[in-house]
């Protein structure tokens, strides 16, 4: 009884480890945040106005993606 159930953990985790390989060949999701109805995906090109509007905003306490985000799109 004992030498079926571990065959049968055994059966379970191989498949289960065959379905974790083919899913490692899938491609890379892209880094992508929205903030105030703004989408913006992979690094952010910031003029130096917007360089300091993020610095202003990250002081203020926003977080540094969002002020990214935000100051590209309304800076």
């Amino acid at each position: 009884m004992t030498g079926a159930l571990i065959a049968a953990v055994v059966g379970i985790t191989g498949t289960g480890g065959a379905i974790a390989a083919e899913a490692s060949n899938a491609p890379a999701r892209q880094d992508c945040r929205t903030y105030s109805s703004v989408t913006e995906c992979g690094q952010s090109q910031l003029t130096e106005k917007q360089k300091a509007c993020v610095t202003t905003a990250t002081r203020q306490g926003m977080t540094e993606r969002r002020a990214k985000v935000e100051c590209r799109a309304f800076a």
